[in-house]
């Protein structure tokens, strides 16, 4: 139940299309003086080591941000920025999970509450986000913690849900505490990964989504080979509910160059789509 540790996938490719759009999704909340929280429902450790054994095992990030020269992606410049502000110059030692990219960019009258199960990932979440004010960490349950936190007094901000689906159960569980948490805060802004492990619970989950009824639903999926029941993560996606306005724009014009760079090949693999109107 708690084997998953993301320092074996920090940094690959579906880590890329999670981030980017983390990253516009804050910008865009940043646009207003006024203050917004960040809930993680899967926090992770907050940081990783590209060099650690577990990194350098799988070396996925090989395919993924090792790929990318921040020189000709100046529409990305944001969170390349991001990333260089935990190496030194020149170097890629480090990769900040989702936590750190989002208190990077943070004002001190934002808020975050992090939530993170395993016990080891835990403890080094709370270290390597000490320096960081306004923040909150909890060792529980992500889902039930979300719902602990809603709707937030600033009532604006944004919900990263990202658990590892290494539980069979968390595609339906993400899809019954997605409903509870829109009724308790429908204005806020909610992303939804998912690996693409087997489409057929993918195209489930989000059928379910669509029953409730819930309006302006965007797709953004980056995949580095066609669809597989063989060869595990083809593609990853976020599902993004109440999402910033030209998002959609600028995620059309990124993900066909994104997949041609990172599937290493001249196919690519990408979805970008409106799954609800407003």
């Amino acid at each position: 139940m708690l084997s998953y540790r993301h320092s074996f996938h920090a940094g690959n490719f579906a880590d890329v299309l999670k981030h980017i759009v983390l990253v516009e999704i804050i910008q865009h909340l940043l646009k207003k003086d006024k203050p917004f929280d960040y809930i993680d429902t899967h926090a992770g450790a907050g940081l990783y080591q590209l060099n650690s054994e577990q990194a350098s095992k799988t070396g996925e990030y090989l395919r993924g941000i090792a790929q990318l020269n921040p020189s000709h992606w100046p529409e990305l410049s944001q969170y390349f920025e991001v990333i260089k502000s935990f190496n030194r110059a020149n170097e890629l030692n480090c990769y900040p999970g989702s936590p750190l990219i989002a208190l990077e960019l943070m004002r001190k009258q934002d808020k975050a509450w992090l939530f993170e199960l395993h016990p080891a990932d835990f403890e080094l979440l709370k270290l390597n986000t000490k320096k960081f004010s306004g923040v909150k960490t909890r060792q529980s349950d992500g889902f039930k913690g979300l719902l602990s936190v809603l709707p937030p007094t600033s009532r604006r901000g944004v919900v990263l849900i990202d658990p590892s689906y290494e539980i069979k159960t968390d595609y339906e569980q993400v899809i019954n505490y997605l409903h509870k948490a829109l009724q308790k805060f429908a204005s806020g802004i909610y992303a939804l990964w998912y690996p693409v492990v087997d489409r057929y619970r993918i195209d489930k989950m989000q059928r379910a989504l669509l029953r409730m009824g819930i309006r302006d639903i965007q797709r953004f999926e980056l995949g580095i080979a066609e669809d597989s029941s063989n060869v595990g993560m083809t593609s990853a996606g976020m599902i993004v509910i109440n999402p910033p306005w030209l998002m959609f724009d600028k995620m059309a014009l990124l993900l066909p160059k994104l997949a041609k760079i990172l599937s290493g090949t001249d196919n690519v693999f990408y979805k970008c789509d409106i799954l609800s109107t407003e």
